[in-house]
């Protein structure tokens, strides 16, 4: 059995995830939100058909775009939209990166199990079995209301991620590593509370 890495390994191994996913998919390296897409495959799907549909016709989206704005709004004095809209600047546009394929949030969730299930194969950890193990069984729950306990507390990770936009590889490794407020915050908040549940289980109860 092989022993576990140590953790300036562990540690370099999570900082090249994070910076190779964000350069090459050009998006905050998360788990929740790559599961939020594949849950709702069938909204996501339907939007990727109307932004190809809106960058093959982008003529037409424009053109339709004006017509409504003329409808909602009027039209302006100097006569059509366009040529009275103010002339733009020389400046440098802001770049805008493409959306994330839906394919790639479910790879990266399916590569999330094969890397696991390759870890433990390799380190001699593999194991099937219907609970978790005697640790979770002292300190939480074991029998019958084990798997209720689990779905209980799943649910409340799905809500508390959809609350903070985001998870602990959103907000923990690539919101904090870029020094985003609401990133720094959120991570302060679940982790104290992972912490101070921790001290309650093994020295309160």
């Amino acid at each position: 059995m092989m022993d576990y890495w140590p953790w300036w390994a562990g540690a370099l191994a999570l900082a090249t995830i994070t910076v190779l996913y964000h350069e090459l998919i050009g998006r905050r390296f998360g788990v929740s939100s790559s599961w939020e897409r594949v849950v709702h495959w069938k909204i996501e799907k339907a939007a990727e058909e109307m932004d190809a549909q809106v960058l093959a016709d982008k003529a037409g989206f424009e053109a339709a775009l004006r017509e409504a704005t003329m409808a909602e709004f009027g039209a302006p004095e100097g006569g059509d939209l366009l040529t009275a809209a103010p002339p733009q600047t020389a400046a440098k546009p802001a770049q805008q990166s493409a959306k994330l394929p839906l394919t790639a949030s479910a790879t990266l969730l399916s590569m999330i199990l094969v890397g696991s299930f390759v870890a433990a194969v390799m380190n001699g950890r593999f194991q099937l079995r219907a609970d978790m193990g005697p640790d979770f069984a002292d300190i939480v729950v074991n029998g019958p209301l084990m798997w209720p306990t689990l779905f209980v507390g799943g649910v409340m990770v799905g809500i508390g991620t959809r609350m903070a936009g985001g998870c602990s590889s959103g907000h923990g490794m690539s919101g904090c590593s870029r020094l985003h407020p609401v990133s720094l915050l959120a991570t302060s908040v679940f982790f104290g509370t992972a912490v101070a549940v921790s001290l309650l289980l093994w020295k309160v109860i």
